[in-house]
Parts: structure tokens; C-alpha cells; sequence
């Protein structure tokens, strides 16, 4: 309790804290509309739960398969740099998309390529994130400050994305996809003007190469009992719950004949039950 009333009294919205709080709220809150209008968009294109469940997995599979290279990416880079080109690739891939759903093109494979390329630089975003932040506050205003960051991102991105999401599409389809966009070009510019002082790259012993570091984080993980539980814990309930949320958009607007909006308002209740729980 001493540990968290001091970080309270320590954290600081100035020297960086605060832009790196807003950009990361920011892209939660786009993240949030943009992952309520893509069933929407492909429920529109096929009604097949085996399709809808492929476009689900490609927003899933680069964690597996890119998760512990973004990691070690993180410890490499100037993780500032890397952040804000990071949302800038983001922003304009959404844009494109945004665009080609304004003129009425849009495909199923088109869906399933654009959830995997904005998940795989998810990867080394969200890495680089967690390492950059450290550098940004003192150590004993850490809890404090996640706590805070992990709150605001909770609160944008169930609470206000979801529902504004259905309201958006029922606007135009491709505007919820224009608003992901430009909460991504936001974002970057925010993190790119982060003091200098984000930019310390960790050290690292002489000949370590991105494999062996990979390999000392998988041995690490398999000893420590904890977190090896709770990493496949966790694996387990992402493996059901992407499957109940791949079919939800079927069995929201198809089957029970609900709108948009009522999908939108769902997953907010959904992700409400998260939080709380």
C-alpha cells in the first residue's frame, strides 16, 4: 500500500507519461471500433462460419508466430522511432482500406491480409511499449502508471469503442475504418514527440544474436511455474473465446436479426464482464 501511494503521488503527466497515456488510449479506443466493424464488414461478404473463423484467426496467428520476435525487436531498436512508424504503417494500411470500402471493393482474402499485417506490427508495438515506459517515469511510480495506462485503455477501448463502433457503420461502412486510421496518425505523432530520454536501447552481451535471446526468454518462461501456467492459461481461453467471438457477429445480426449498433452494444457487455471480472 506504501509502494502504490507513492507511485500515485510521483506519477507525472508531463516529461512524456502523459502523451505516451493519451496515444496509447487513443489506439485502443480505434483498435476497439475498427475490431467491431471488421466482422460487420466480412458477415456482409459471407454468411459461412468457417470463413468468418479464418479472417478471426488471421487477427490472432501473428502473436504465435511473430509474438517473441517483437519482443526481442523491442530490446534492439530505438523503441520511440519504432512506435510511431509502427502507427504510421497502421494508419495508412487502415486508410487504404478505408478508402477501397468507400468505392465498394472489398474481399474476403483483403479482410484476412489486413487483420494479419496490423496484428504482426501489433507485436513490436506492444513490446516496445511496455519496455519504453520505465524510461518515462520513475521505478516506484511504475504500478501507479500501468495501472493507469491499463484502466484508460480498458475504459476507451470496452467502454467507448464498441458501442461507437455500431453507430459508425451504421453511418458508412468504411468510417469506423477512417476514424482507426486517424486515431493512428494521432497517436504517432504524439509518440514521436517523447523526450530523447525514451530512446536507451538495452544492453546486451557481446555476439547475442535475436535467436539465442528469443531462446533464453522460451527457457525462462518453461522454468517459472507461474507464469508458464498462466501463459497457457491464457492460450486456452483465447483459443475459445476467439472461436465464440469469430461466430457472435452470425449469431447477432444474422441469426437473431439484431443491428449493428446491438453488436456493437453486445461486445461492450462482453468486454464489460472481462473488466469487471
Amino acid at each position: 500500500m506504501t509502494i502504490l501511494a507513492e507511485a500515485g503521488q510521483t506519477v507525472r503527466w508531463r516529461g512524456g507519461y502523459g502523451r505516451l497515456w493519451s496515444a496509447a488510449v487513443l489506439s485502443r479506443f480505434g483498435d476497439a471500433v475498427r475490431n467491431v466493424a471488421l466482422p460487420l464488414v466480412a458477415a456482409g461478404l459471407t454468411t459461412s462460419p468457417f470463413l468468418l473463423s479464418l479472417v478471426s484467426a488471421a487477427g490472432y496467428l501473428p502473436w504465435l508466430v511473430f509474438g517473441l520476435l517483437g519482443g526481442a525487436l523491442a530490446d534492439r531498436v530505438d523503441r520511440r522511432r519504432a512506435m510511431w512508424t509502427v502507427d504510421v504503417a497502421r494508419g495508412l494500411l487502415v486508410a487504404a482500406f478505408a478508402t477501397a470500402l468507400a468505392f465498394g471493393q472489398a474481399h474476403l482474402a483483403v479482410l484476412a491480409v489486413l487483420a494479419f499485417a496490423l496484428t504482426t506490427l501489433q507485436t513490436l508495438f506492444d513490446n516496445a511499449a511496455t519496455a519504453i515506459l520505465p524510461t518515462l517515469v520513475p521505478r516506484t511510480a511504475l504500478p501507479s502508471a500501468n495501472a493507469r495506462l491499463m484502466t484508460g485503455q480498458a475504459l476507451a477501448g470496452t467502454f467507448l469503442g464498441a458501442p461507437a463502433a455500431g453507430l459508425l457503420v451504421t453511418a458508412g461502412v468504411a468510417l469506423p475504418f477512417a476514424v482507426d486510421a486517424a486515431t493512428y496518425l494521432v497517436a504517432a505523432a504524439l509518440i514521436a514527440s517523447l523526450p530523447r530520454s525514451a530512446v536507451a536501447v538495452a544492453s546486451r552481451p557481446p555476439g547475442s544474436t535475436l535467436r539465442s535471446e528469443i531462446a533464453v526468454g522460451v527457457r525462462r518462461l518453461w522454468r517459472d511455474r507461474l507464469l508458464r501456467g498462466g501463459c497457457l492459461a491464457n492460450l486456452l481461453g483465447n483459443l475459445v473465446i476467439g472461436g465464440l467471438q469469430a461466430l457472435l457477429v452470425l449469431i447477432i445480426t444474422r441469426w437473431a436479426g439484431a443491428s449493428d449498433v446491438v453488436f456493437g452494444l453486445v461486445l461492450a457487455a462482453y468486454g464489460a464482464g472481462g473488466v469487471v471480472g
